[in-house]
């Protein structure tokens, strides 16, 4: 039997996870993937439904509860 890799483990191993920079009002894909992860929940965002960043921050959040969650925390 092979010792290739299966799905979960090119997620795992980060072949999925895009890399991102961010800008004002706009991002650039650095490295392809399916998603970014979430700088508060963790959670996946898909690239096509991540709507909300921080430039200054280089982080995504999943949706305008986490940013504002992040907002909060560096903004006491």
């Amino acid at each position: 039997m092979g010792q290739g890799m299966n799905a979960h483990d090119k997620d795992l191993a980060g072949g999925d996870i895009a890399i991102v920079r961010y800008g004002d009002g706009e991002m650039t894909v650095l490295r392809p993937g399916r998603y970014v992860i979430c700088a508060v929940s963790g959670r996946k965002i898909p690239l096509d439904d991540l709507r909300y960043w921080n430039p200054e921050n280089q982080e995504a959040y999943a949706s305008p509860v986490e940013a504002m969650i992040r907002w909060k925390q560096l903004n006491p």
